[in-house]
């Protein structure tokens, strides 16, 4: 039946580091129904986590080559597939972080609507209760000079090592956007490097920046009070400026009675209550309602505080600083999103010791059948 194409789409996906859970409802299924065609589907379960090239993917199809190669051009087109250069190859995305964020000038009210239902479910049943796919950075401004900030947990210092770089429009922003929802901050606050951010320069969902548009946007990200959360890697991917009334991952991070126990987040933020003068400013600016001004003094809830220092950098008596978490507490950072998502793989169950390996032995062995398969 051609809806089985779908669950196995779903199937396949689900095997992907960040997770694609069934749901009782199906909504799941009708997300996929409005992004892949039956075709397109068929020939995206064929993709794995290795970059491979359009004759490899034909051969494991059963397609022909010049069809196959068509299709994956479309495909990537419209951010179901992640696509490299030079030559083209073409790997598998995950739906989160992936799929959904490329999407980004895509969007419509139903595919909005049914994302609102599936997102919660995601959260709860996917891979971010194994790992999360992302970390919090604190904002500059919040960090002392007698704090010990490593390279990796700075926003200046991890942009200093990038010479390219890709602004985009906020999806979960947009997707608010089209509810009558939201705020009116910034729309342009996603930034990413790399692979990643010719990948949407080619798609047209982003467009090239340079280190001062980049700088200016996480100046004003502090001013606007946005959490930083880059790629989970001492080698980022890409940062995102995310609200608490907009951002997917924080709104659904809100909804946990301690949302610093699913975050990566190194610091959190510690207050002196003899210096509070009761201003609210530090209230009004929490993404995490860790914060509350209580008999005209603040309250703060560790257990909802993600380490963002968005308080901090607004503090005009100094009643607030960021601190680093017990050494026990402290989140291992991968090198980069690749070993991230490698080691959530394993956290799922869905690559085993040797899985990676195995992989990339087949797709050797599938890339030399294409090529002699050429030769004939």
């Amino acid at each position: 039946m051609l809806a089985d194409i779908y669950i196995q789409l779903a199937q396949h996906l689900d095997s992907l580091p960040g997770g694609f859970p069934s749901t009782d409802s199906g909504v799941e299924l009708r997300i996929l129904k409005r992004l892949f065609s039956h075709e397109q589907a068929r020939l995206a379960c064929h993709l794995t986590l290795i970059a491979e090239t359009a004759p490899v993917v034909a051969l494991r199809s059963a397609l022909p080559v010049e069809k196959t190669a068509a299709m994956l051009e479309e495909m990537a087109r419209k951010g179901l597939i992640f696509k490299s250069s030079q030559p083209p190859r073409y790997m598998a995305a995950q739906f989160v972080v992936g799929i959904w964020e490329y999407q980004v000038d895509r969007l419509d009210p139903g595919l909005v609507a049914d994302m609102e239902e599936y997102m919660p479910h995601l959260f709860d049943n996917g891979a971010w209760q194994a790992s999360p796919q992302m970390r919090t950075i604190p904002v500059g401004r919040s960090i002392d000079a007698r704090l010990e900030v490593l390279p990796h947990e700075s926003a200046a210092r991890l942009l200093g090592n990038k010479d390219s770089f890709v602004v985009t429009p906020c999806i979960c922003r947009k997707e608010q956007h089209m509810q009558g929802k939201g705020c009116n901050r910034q729309l342009e606050a996603c930034i990413s490097f790399g692979a990643v951010d010719s990948y949407y320069v080619e798609t047209g969902a982003g467009r090239r920046a340079s280190r001062t548009e980049v700088l200016e946007i996480l100046k004003q990200a502090d001013k606007s009070g946005l959490v930083l959360q880059a790629s989970n890697g001492k080698d980022i991917s890409w940062i995102c400026c995310c609200c608490g009334c907009c951002c997917g991952v924080l709104r659904n991070l809100k909804r946990y009675p301690r949302p610093a126990d699913l975050v990566a987040a190194p610091f959190i933020a510690s207050l002196d209550t003899d210096q509070c003068n009761g201003c609210a400013v530090c209230e009004a600016r929490c993404q995490m309602d860790a914060i509350a001004i209580v008999e005209d003094q603040a309250r703060l809830d560790s257990g909802r505080c993600i380490g963002c220092g968005l308080c901090v950098s607004t503090c005009a008596t100094g009643a607030l600083t960021l601190k680093r978490k017990p050494v026990p507490a402290q989140p291992r950072v991968p090198l980069n999103t690749a070993t991230s998502m490698l080691g959530l793989a394993w956290k799922r169950k869905v690559i085993g010791p040797g899985g990676l390996l195995r992989l990339v032995i087949a797709s050797q062995k599938d890339r030399l059948r294409a090529s002699r398969r050429a030769d004939l």
